[in-house]
C-alpha cells in the first residue's frame, strides 16, 4: 500500500535528521559526542598529529633527530596498546627553518591533512609565522619547541603551550652563575637576532652588571659567516662569551675564535650545546674550510644548563630511552637531541590520555590547564589557565667528554623579576613498562 505523499515527506526529514545527529555525534569539531572519532585528526584507532621540522637547513644538524626520536617513543606507545586503544600518527615535514615555507606546511597539515593538533613545532622564527594561525583555527598548538615567552599568552593564544625552560628564565640561571663565577670578568654576548637570543639577554641582564658587558653581537640565522661579530668579540678582549645559538652558530663562532687564537671561557644556552651534535659540526664545518680538527677538545669546559637528564646519565629515563633508541632508531647517535625529542613526546601522551576516551581539541587543552603533570624533567611545568609556559627553571653543567655532567641542584624561577630559588622536589622515576600511568 503506497504512503501518503505527507508521510513519504515526514519519513525522509526524519531520516535525514538522524543521518545529521549521527554526524554530530562523530564530533567534527571540538565537541564531545558519543562516537570514537571525536574530533579531526582522531578516528576509532588513531590519532594523527602533524608537525614543522628542520630536517634540512641551517638548523638541521642535530635538531633533525628530534622529530625522529619523538617517533621512535610514539612507535614504543603503539607497539604496546597505543593510548586508549588509538594509535599515534605522527607527520612531520620539512620547513627548512625558513618561516615562509612554515606556513605553508602548516596549512597543509591542518586543511588537507586535518591533525588533530600540532605537536612540537621548531624554531621562534619559523613557528612566529604560523601561531596566530592555529589559534584562529583552535588547533591545539602543544609543546613548541622554543623557549620564546611569547608561546604563554593563553589570552592571546589559548591553544599554545611551551614545554621546554623558557629564554629569559635560562638566561637568569645562567648570568646568575657567570655573575657569580666570574666576577669583575669582562663579557660578551653572542646571540641570535630574534626572540630567541633577545630573550635570552634579557634574562642575563638581570643578573650580569652591564659595567661588565663590553660588547653584544648578533647574526641573522641563514649566513654562515660570522668572523665579523667574532673579531669584534676577540677585539673586546671578554674573558667570558655567553652564547645563545642554536648548534651551527656555535660550532661557527667556536670555529672563528680558533682561528683567530681567541679562547674565551664559553657559556652556551641549553639548545645550542650539545656535546655530539657540536663535535660532529666542527669537525665537517671545518673540512669544508679545508682544515681538520678534533672537535671534541674544541668544546671541553663549556658551561651550560639543563632541563632534562644528560645522555651520560643512568637514571631510569635515560635507561628506558636507550632501549627505545636501540630498538627504533639505533642508526643515529644517541645525544641530547634524543633526550628531547623522546621527552617531550612522553609529555604528549599524558596530555592526550589526560584528554579522555573520546578526545577533542578542547578537552586536550582542559587536561593541560589542569594538569600537573611530571616526567623526565629536573623541575615541573608551570601548566594552568594562567600560565602556557613548559619547564620553570634548570641547572647548571659542564661539557666533559660527550656529556654534561650536571653541577650543583635545579633551579627554579620566573620569566619576570622574581628570585632564583633551588628546587628539591627530586627528578620521578620512569614508569617500569615505560607508558605514562593513566588516571
Amino acid at each position: 500500500m503506497k504512503r501518503p505523499r505527507l508521510a513519504r515527506a515526514t519519513a525522509a526529514l526524519t531520516a535525514l535528521a538522524l543521518a545529521a545527529s549521527a554526524t554530530a555525534a562523530c564530533g567534527s569539531g571540538d565537541g564531545g559526542g558519543g562516537d570514537r572519532a571525536s574530533a579531526p585528526g582522531v578516528t576509532a584507532t588513531t590519532v594523527t598529529i602533524g608537525s614543522h621540522q628542520p630536517l634540512t637547513g641551517p638548523a638541521a644538524p642535530g635538531y633533525s633527530a628530534n622529530s625522529a626520536a619523538s617517533k621512535a617513543f610514539f612507535d614504543y606507545v603503539n607497539a604496546n596498546g597505543g593510548i586508549h586503544g588509538r594509535k599515534i600518527v605522527y607527520k612531520y615535514v620539512d620547513d627548512v627553518y625558513n618561516p615562509t615555507q612554515t606556513v605553508g606546511v602548516v596549512q597543509k597539515l591542518v586543511l588537507q591533512d586535518k591533525v588533530f593538533a600540532i605537536f612540537n613545532g621548531l624554531g621562534t622564527p619559523t613557528h612566529s609565522k604560523v601561531v596566530g594561525y592555529l589559534n584562529a583555527q583552535r588547533v591545539p598548538d602543544l609543546f613548541v619547541a622554543s623557549g620564546c615567552g611569547c608561546w604563554d599568552q593563553p589570552d592571546k593564544h589559548p591553544y599554545t603551550f611551551g614545554w621546554q625552560v623558557d629564554y629569559v628564565r635560562e638566561g637568569k640561571i645562567l648570568g646568575e652563575h657567570v655573575r657569580r663565577a666570574f666576577p669583575g670578568k669582562k663579557i660578551a654576548y653572542f646571540y641570535q637576532n630574534d626572540d630567541f637570543g633577545q630573550d635570552g639577554v634579557k634574562g642575563l641582564d638581570k643578573y650580569i652588571p652591564a659595567s661588565q658587558v663590553v660588547t653584544r653581537q648578533s647574526y641573522q640565522p641563514g649566513g654562515t659567516d660570522v668572523s665579523a661579530q667574532v673579531q669584534a668579540i676577540a677585539q673586546s678582549k671578554a674573558d667570558v662569551v655567553v652564547l645563545f645559538t642554536i648548534p651551527t652558530y656555535t660550532a661557527l663562532f667556536r670555529l672563528a675564535a680558533l682561528k683567530l687564537g681567541y679562547s674565551p671561557q664559553l657559556v652556551v644556552s641549553n639548545v645550542g650545546s650539545d656535546p655530539v651534535t657540536l663535535t660532529g659540526l666542527l669537525e665537517s664545518y671545518a673540512k669544508r674550510g679545508g682544515t681538520k680538527v678534533k672537535g671534541s677538545p674544541l668544546i671541553q669546559g663549556i658551561i651550560t644548563d639543563a632541563y632534562l637528564s644528560a645522555p651520560g646519565s643512568d637514571d631510569s629515563w635515560i635507561r628506558l630511552f636507550r632501549k627505545i633508541h636501540q630498538q627504533y632508531i639505533p642508526q643515529l647517535p644517541f645525544n641530547g637531541n634524543i633526550i628531547y625529542g623522546m621527552s617531550v613526546a612522553y609529555t604528549f601522551v599524558q596530555a592526550l590520555q589526560a584528554a579522555g576516551p573520546n578526545p577533542t581539541r578542547k578537552s586536550l587543552i582542559e587536561a593541560l590547564e589542569k594538569s600537573q603533570f611530571r616526567g623526565p624533567g629536573l623541575v615541573p611545568f608551570a601548566y594552568s589557565k594562567q600560565s602556557h609556559a613548559g619547564y620553570i627553571g634548570a641547572q647548571i653543567g659542564v661539557i666533559k667528554g660527550d656529556t654534561v655532567v650536571l653541577q650543583g641542584q635545579p633551579l627554579t624561577t620566573d620569566a619576570g623579576d622574581g628570585p632564583i630559588r633551588p628546587y628539591t622536589g627530586g627528578q620521578p622515576e620512569a614508569p617500569a613498562n615505560g607508558i605514562p600511568p593513566q588516571g
